[in-house]
């Protein structure tokens, strides 16, 4: 017995918390090490992935630029793997910063591209973002016209009142904003009536399987209403079939955005060599 309890013991690890807790903070310690090793070897890039016009559905209305990072092995390594353990961190705020500097500079390259970029509430205060913004508006007249720049609900939610003067200050430049993750989040309309955002991205988790979903209609249609009510432009995130997209059209939403039309791609038309393919 007194061994069995010795080993129970034994497998408690420090600090007293659960196994399972142990594992994750672990898990997300080593994320953080991985990304902070590909931020120090240059190891990050953009994958670009099509806003499709709902009125000509050919036809795309802008990319949206999304971070990556390549592990130790040079495997891409999406946002979604690593972001919400960097969220908080100084990290974070770096990943920030590199995903403006490739868009911007994407944009730099590619006058006819216009582009979104993710950003956290967070760094807005962050200098090295701002001035990375600063100097390629700076160097570039009219190239903030063709950015837009992407703040989920629940970011933006959380200093209302630094993102509006924020927002407020930088649309004045040409700059577009989005809300990505519109109905996610817990925003009042007080707030987004102040917000003002150009552009409103309504969740995936609406979307997906809508054409067969009474309530994700509904909610949709509620969503669009409340968007195109003042004056914002709307995009169906997650667009997954033909028939989602037949539905999304059908209710009224201006753009298009999933795997039914492209996924996420490290070389984009602009780049990508005839015949060659690659995604990330």
């Amino acid at each position: 017995m007194k061994g069995i309890h010795k080993r129970k013991m034994a497998d408690i690890p420090p600090g007293g918390e659960s196994p399972l807790d142990f594992a994750m903070v672990q898990q997300a310690q080593g994320t953080l090490e991985m990304v902070k090793e590909a931020i120090a070897h240059n190891q990050t890039l953009l994958a670009f992935q099509p806003v499709m016009r709902s009125s000509a559905q050919a036809q795309v209305g802008f990319y949206e630029g999304l971070i990556r990072v390549l592990d130790a092995t040079g495997r891409v390594i999406p946002a979604g793997a690593f972001m919400d353990k960097i969220e908080d961190t100084e990290t974070g705020r770096e990943i920030d910063v590199l995903a403006l500097r490739h868009g911007l500079t994407t944009l730099q390259k590619n006058p006819g591209l216009r582009l979104s970029i993710n950003m956290s509430a967070r760094s807005i205060g962050f200098r090295p973002w701002m001035n990375c913004l600063n100097r390629f508006i700076n160097e570039s007249p009219g190239l903030g016209e063709r950015l837009i720049l992407e703040i989920t609900e629940s970011s933006a939610m959380m200093v209302p009142e630094l993102v509006i003067d924020f927002m407020h200050r930088l649309q004045s430049k040409g700059i577009c904003f989005a809300m990505d993750r519109f109905g996610a989040g817990k925003m009042t309309i007080r707030y987004f009536r102040d917000f003002d955002f150009d552009i409103v991205k309504i969740d995936g988790q609406f979307i997906r399987g809508i054409a067969q979903s009474p309530d994700n209609q509904a909610l949709t249609r509620a969503l669009m209403g409340i968007a195109h009510e003042f004056e914002m432009v709307t995009v169906a995130e997650s667009v997954e079939t033909e028939a989602d997209a037949a539905l999304a059209v059908q209710i009224g939403i201006d753009c298009l955005q999933g795997y039914y039309f492209a996924a996420p791609t490290t070389r984009p038309d602009w780049t990508r060599k005839e015949g060659s393919r690659e995604s990330a």
